[in-house]
């Protein structure tokens, strides 16, 4: 047997103390109690006032405290330190040495070690000794233990050589912590996600297709035809037509009804978090990608994906879109190997695409593979006689909404008046109407007088094209930045530039003129003095 002296001045048998702290670091998954187990354990061989397990990501130079113990107990913790370049240059130098016998250094001031700073804050002993053992397994970096001493106790080369006994359980015991810990996020995320996605699925299994037999009949048809099949299928209208639910009944309607069904607003993404939501992302992709995350694409996996606005995705996303529907596969943002993806994709627009096509802001090879089947759906001024069934429909579903304990009745020229307007908003706006109406009757009929004030927006019947052109968001910005652009003489960036007096970056302006397609650089030869 091999015995070394403790502090009492005892001979202790290593093979026991080996023993003994290998049973308690790895005894339990709560890191923080395991910890604090051994703590007690080794209080009678090395002096010890904290313990301290941490990581370290070379990569992004993070170090992370995940568990801390002393005397009145032990817990998980984190704490996220971006450690400075003289300490990473410490930390990893270190961990790059090949021999055991560099498992453990002996620091005499943590004040003084760069690398110990963050560890030394944390437990408030600034300027006390510390054993620092390194933690690697199968030659991969993994993290630290601390040992902090009490008062200004240092530590000898026994300690160091008594600590080094149990580095590869320590080391076992933090990989197995930081599976467990990965395991449990993954649980809680998909915990989450099954979650909202049963809400999603009840909200719209509530949201009756109103009209299917009549305004809709039409609809309906084709989307019974598709639905069984795999092919995409596009759906076209007005914004407010109910594009969603239509989605959501080819989905219902398919045999991947019990798989997921992912919603994307390609209008809601930034462009520079458009590839990452939907291609995902491995580690260190990029600045602040401390984790693999899945894309919209590989969570579709065997169901859905539903691409809202369509129209909305920039020449680089459409190329890499256009792949997906070729080649059924996708590749993480940083990642290197493709990922076959089996994805049903419904995509939708209320932009028509054949103008966009002919300006060259939608590709034509992916206009042909998303229009294999296209749905148009009716605004509903062409479909008025749903009306009183949606208004029926609604009042019951903002009424349980809202806690009314009855549901009003509508007075007696709410029917006509609801009839003779033509709804710009269409059934969106029918809705909002109806729960406005709800509030403002405090439980007497629903009248709907505001429609009236409403008419003279009614972008199908009292405008003429001149006048729509005029209440276009679209035409009015670009008519905007062309009237910034002649100020400016085209000059885009700089004090005396168009995008200085509009407020925005330089680049965001560029990219907002070429989706608006007002010309820049050599093509805006039409200004004085072009200076981009």
């Amino acid at each position: 047997m091999v015995y070394v002296e403790n502090e009492a001045g005892k001979n202790m048998d290593e093979k026991d103390f080996f023993r003994e702290v290998t049973l308690r670091i790895c005894g339990s998954l709560e890191i923080g109690t395991a910890l604090h187990r051994c703590f007690l354990f080794i209080q009678d061989d090395i002096p010890a006032a904290a313990m301290v397990l941490s990581t370290y990501d070379p990569e992004s130079g993070v170090s992370e405290i995940i568990a801390g113990a002393d005397a009145s107990g032990g817990a998980a913790i984190s704490v996220k330190t971006v450690q400075q370049p003289a300490a990473r240059s410490i930390i990893e130098d270190w961990y790059e040495q090949p021999d055991r016998s560099s498992h453990v250094r002996i620091i005499r001031d943590m004040s003084r070690d760069e690398a110990m700073r963050a560890v030394a804050q944390k437990f408030t002993k600034l300027d006390a000794p510390a054993l620092h053992m390194r933690l690697k397994l199968d030659r991969e970096m993994l993290g630290s233990l601390v040992i902090l001493s009490e008062g200004r106790s240092g530590y000898t080369s026994n300690h160091a050589r008594l600590i080094s006994l149990v580095n590869e359980p320590f080391a076992i015991a933090l990989s197995n912590y930081l599976r467990y810990r990965e395991l449990e996020k993954l649980k809680d995320h998909l915990a989450d996600a099954n979650l909202y996605l049963q809400n999603e699925l009840r909200q719209i299994a509530g949201d009756q297709i109103v009209g299917a037999d009549f305004g809709l009949k039409g609809v309906m048809d084709l989307v019974r035809q598709v639905a069984p099949l795999g092919s995409p299928v596009l759906l076209l209208g007005e914004t407010g037509t109910g594009k969603e639910i239509i989605a959501n009944a080819i989905h219902n309607f398919s045999p991947r009804k019990d798989r997921a069904f992912i919603k994307v607003n390609c209008g809601a993404i930034s462009e520079s978090l458009l590839d990452s939501e939907l291609f995902g992302h491995e580690k260190g992709a990029f600045t602040g990608a401390l984790a693999r995350k899945k894309g919209r694409f590989e969570r579709a996996d065997t169901g859905t994906i539903f691409l809202d606005e369509i129209g909305e995705l920039t020449p680089g996303a459409q190329i890499r879109f256009l792949r997906v529907l070729q080649e059924k596969k996708i590749e993480r943002l940083g990642g290197t190997e493709p990922i076959e993806v089996d994805i049903r994709v419904i995509a939708a627009t209320h932009r028509d695409l054949g103008s966009m096509l002919s300006e060259g802001r939608f590709r034509e090879d992916l206009y042909f593979r998303l229009r294999v089947f296209p749905i148009m759906i009716p605004p509903l001024r062409n479909r008025k006689n749903d009306i009183p069934n949606l208004v029926q429909h609604f009042m019951q579903k903002k009424a349980r909404d809202m806690g009314l304990a009855e549901i009003p009745t509508l007075a007696p020229e709410s029917v006509d008046r609801l009839m003779n307007y033509d709804w710009p908003g269409n059934v969106r706006e029918l809705e909002n109407a109806v729960e406005r109406a709800l509030i403002l009757s405090q439980g007497a009929p629903l009248i709907f007088h505001d429609l009236e004030n409403n008419r003279s927006f009614q972008t199908g019947q009292v405008l003429g094209p001149v006048e729509r052109d005029a209440l276009n968001l679209d035409k009015i910005t670009a008519r905007h930045i062309r009237g910034v652009l002649e100020l400016t003489r085209g000059r885009v960036d700089g004090e005396r530039g168009a995008a200085r007096l509009l407020g925005v970056n330089p680049r965001t302006l560029r990219h907002r003129m070429k989706k608006l397609g007002v010309p820049f650089g050599r093509k805006a030869g039409h200004y004085r003095k072009t200076e981009v």
